[in-house]
Parts: structure tokens; C-alpha cells; sequence
């Protein structure tokens, strides 16, 4: 493993987008209030997931589409970034930081995921009844999620993302366990990434569940 890819680590915590006006939406046009910006939140998260079909405007789906195209899933992901952590919109964010953590460096995702996988190879002893998908697969899975593609079961989808976040955060602490007696300070930033990893784990898998149970905005 390179030293380059030392420094770095899987996270949920990356640069957000440029801040984002929801223009395309018709109800909230004319400023950034917090609410008309959570409703779109909501709005778009629903259609993302759900085709619009749950949506009161019908052809909110479509619009979706073209602010995409036009803007960018950045523009789109900014709506998610402030919602509560287990909402639709704030599973859909964590969803697409995971994605972007990943894209930024894929080799070291992939070796952070190998190394958690070999600690703990057993994946109902760190995730559950899900099976952790691989860096590359998450990232397949989030683009399907993303561009409302996705026609499987969503609460499975999201379990197996917090199952990615659990197995990385066995190898970072690994990782942290490792490099403790060259460099303490990198040891804690593997350590507090693991602990942000478990903590996005819980939420998806608190998204999850209320899912499941109809109860997921």
C-alpha cells in the first residue's frame, strides 16, 4: 500500500457542493427559506426513491430529472445536507457522501473494505443479516439509488450500506491499531472515522427500519 493513500480515509465528512437555490421547483421559487428548502428536501427525495408517485405534484419526478441534467446530482444532493439524519433525505445524503468518500479515492476504500472484511470475515458478525457490498458495488448501488433507477427493495439497500460503513470501520481500526506506535495522530483519525462510520451505520440502519415500517420522510 502506498504512502500516499496513507493520509487518506473513508468518511462521510467531504466538501459540500456550492450551495444550491431548489429554482426548479415551482412551489419554492422566490428564496432559500428553511422550510420551502426541507420541503424540497423531502420533495426530491421522494422522487428520487419513489418515482413521485406518493408526490402531490405528478410531474415532480420529471422536473427532477431536468434540474439533474442541468445541474448536477450535486445540486440535487445540497437539498439533503442539512435534513435530520433519519429521513429520507438524510439517508439519500449519507448515501451520496459514502459514494463521493469512495469516488475520491477508490483504492483506498477498497483496501480500507479488504482489511475490515479479513479482521472480521464473517458479515453477520459485524452487519447484521446484510451483506456488505464492496466499494465498487456501493457505488453502483448509490447510482442506481441516486438516479431513481433503483427498483429494489430500499430499506435492504440501505442495510447494506451501513454494512460497508461497519466492515471500512473495522479497517480503520485496524488501520489505527497498526500505525498507533509510528504516528499517534494518524491512529486517531483512523479511530474517529471509525466511529463516525458506526455512527452513519446506525442512522442508515435506523432509516432502515422505519422504512420498513412506512414511517420514513
Amino acid at each position: 500500500m502506498s504512502s500516499r493513500h496513507n493520509h487518506h480515509v473513508v468518511s462521510t465528512r467531504h466538501r459540500r457542493p456550492v450551495p444550491f437555490e431548489p429554482r426548479a421547483f415551482e412551489p419554492f421559487e422566490g428564496g432559500t427559506d428553511p422550510a420551502r428548502m426541507s420541503e424540497a428536501a423531502h420533495l426530491s427525495a421522494a422522487a428520487l426513491v419513489q418515482g413521485g408517485r406518493e408526490s402531490e405534484s405528478p410531474d415532480v419526478h420529471d422536473r427532477l430529472v431536468k434540474l439533474t441534467e442541468r445541474e448536477g446530482l450535486e445540486a440535487i444532493a445540497e437539498l439533503w445536507a442539512e435534513s435530520p439524519a433519519v429521513t429520507l433525505p438524510g439517508a439519500l445524503w449519507r448515501l451520496y457522501a459514502l459514494r463521493s468518500s469512495i469516488t475520491s479515492d477508490p483504492e483506498r476504500a477498497s483496501a480500507l473494505f479488504r482489511d475490515g472484511r479479513a479482521a472480521a470475515p464473517v458479515s453477520t458478525a459485524v452487519a447484521g443479516v446484510a451483506e456488505p457490498p464492496t466499494a465498487t458495488e456501493l457505488v453502483k448501488m448509490s447510482d442506481s439509488v441516486l438516479s431513481g433507477a433503483f427498483n429494489g427493495d430500499f430499506d435492504v439497500a440501505l442495510e447494506r450500506a451501513a454494512a460497508f460503513c461497519r466492515v471500512v470501520a473495522i479497517g480503520q481500526t485496524h488501520h489505527a491499531d497498526a500505525t498507533e506506535t509510528a504516528s499517534a495522530s494518524r491512529a486517531t483519525e483512523f479511530t474517529k472515522n471509525s466511529a463516525r462510520l458506526i455512527k452513519t451505520a446506525e442512522q442508515l440502519e435506523a432509516a432502515a427500519r422505519l422504512w420498513r415500517r412506512g414511517e420514513l420522510d
